[in-house]
């Protein structure tokens, strides 16, 4: 391969660690975002699992790859969300602040043998990125909270007969949270509050990838939780004397993702599937302060979710394929727990994009129109909640991944 084609390869392999950042618009805060040929078919390609993105999506599939294979990308995520907030009779406009986010994916595959093959996928299963201005009516509940996590992910495959393929994979998985909020204490009134931790959790994943035909595939994957033990740093302003370390805990939920695939025509394939997600496991958000407040405990009480997506690819030349897609994402929060932290609602993700080949290399571009129906929600157990009716709440996402075969 030319120098210079080496050069383009680490500059893009690289770029997205250093775009990297708190992504936002997930179901809950989960990302779906890893791969933009994947999010130009709606997230529809864990029976295909025929490209590198199969690493976050069915690992399985990396034995359809052949030879030594990388792809690097982005997501582009640019959210947009207003909130109108009811006291009595007074009602005030509210909006988020704009802000683009930048979840990466960077993956490899290796064919060891005619039977095993080695993976390695780094991306952004979860994300969330939420502010509004310091002084707005439910700035007790929420003023801004970031979560952004990268997990790291080796993944060995077998295919055990030509129909047949397995993998498993460790994950070690980077999670970043940031909490600002308006906290009201007695004597001390109002409070800006601030929480900043990180931690590293583990788990692991495993999948099945069944094509018994050229025109027919079947994919199951499954996304172990993995619970983060967050030692956080808690600022008071303007009583500082309460400074102190804080400890908190998450369980980011388990996934199962499941795709079949068709192929009607030799040029058109369709896929349909769905993605579970153990979102009950977020019952409730603890931290614990090493100063006089104690214990700050807050009820979730979230559901499980269903993620629904279907994905149409058409390919028009050896160089050129169109792709389409939907899929519909769950809301797991239930009304009486409703808040600031995850404005959310079912969402609808409409998806296309072309793929481009060229020589050893792939281009593949997505664009995805999120939104969610506005939402009225009179009274919420949730901590500093008010009355609210959320609006205008939509999405622009932008994808772009660059693959080379060797």
């Amino acid at each position: 391969m030319p120098r210079r084609y080496r050069w383009l390869i680490l500059a893009l392999a690289l770029a997205p660690v250093f775009l990297w950042q708190q992504p936002g618009l997930g179901s809950g805060f989960a990302l779906y975002e890893d791969g933009a040929r994947a999010s130009s078919l709606g997230g529809a390609v864990v029976g295909r699992a025929d490209d590198l993105s199969a690493l976050f999506y069915n690992p399985a599939g990396i034995t359809q790859l052949p030879g030594l294979q990388v792809m690097a990308g982005f997501t582009a995520i640019m959210p947009n969300a207003d909130l109108a907030t009811h006291l009595g009779p007074f009602t005030a406009q509210n909006k988020m602040k704009p802000d683009v986010f930048f979840p990466p994916h960077l993956y490899g595959s290796y064919q060891v043998s005619q039977r095993l093959w080695l993976g390695l996928g780094i991306f952004a299963p979860f994300g969330l990125g939420v502010e509004f201005n310091p002084n707005w009516p439910g700035r007790v509940n929420n003023i801004k909270t970031a979560i952004s996590s990268l997990d790291i992910n080796p993944n060995i495959a077998l295919k055990v007969t030509e129909q047949l393929s397995l993998a498993a994979g460790f994950d070690a998985m980077y999670f970043n949270f940031y909490m600002r909020r308006a906290l009201p204490l007695p004597v001390l009134g109002f409070q800006d509050t601030s929480l900043k931790g990180d931690s590293w959790g583990y788990g692991f994943n495993t999948a099945l990838h069944f094509k018994p035909a050229d025109f027919l595939a079947l994919g199951i994957s499954y996304r172990s939780q993995v619970r983060q033990s967050v030692p956080a740093d808690a600022r008071f302003t303007p009583a500082s004397v309460l400074n102190a370390d804080a400890q908190g805990s998450v369980i980011l939920p388990d996934m199962i993702f499941t795709g079949l695939m068709a192929r009607p025509i030799p040029r058109l394939s369709l896929e349909a599937g769905f993605i579970w997600t153990h979102w009950q496991l977020f019952r409730q958000l603890d931290f614990k302060f090493n100063n006089p407040l104690g214990t700050l405990s807050e009820p979730k009480h979230w559901h499980d979710t269903w993620r629904w997506q279907f994905g149409a690819e058409y390919r028009v030349a050896d160089w050129l394929d169109l792709r389409a897609g939907y899929a519909f994402d769950q809301e797991p929060i239930p009304s009486r727990y409703a808040d600031f932290i995850v404005p959310g609602s079912d969402r609808h993700f409409f998806s296309v994009g072309p793929g481009f080949r060229w020589r050893q290399f792939t281009l593949d571009l997505s664009y995805t129109y999120m939104f969610m129906a506005d939402k009225n929600i009179t009274s919420s157990n949730a901590f500093g909640f008010v009355p609210a009716t959320y609006q205008d709440r939509h999405a622009h996402l932008l994808g772009v991944s660059l693959g080379y075969k060797y």
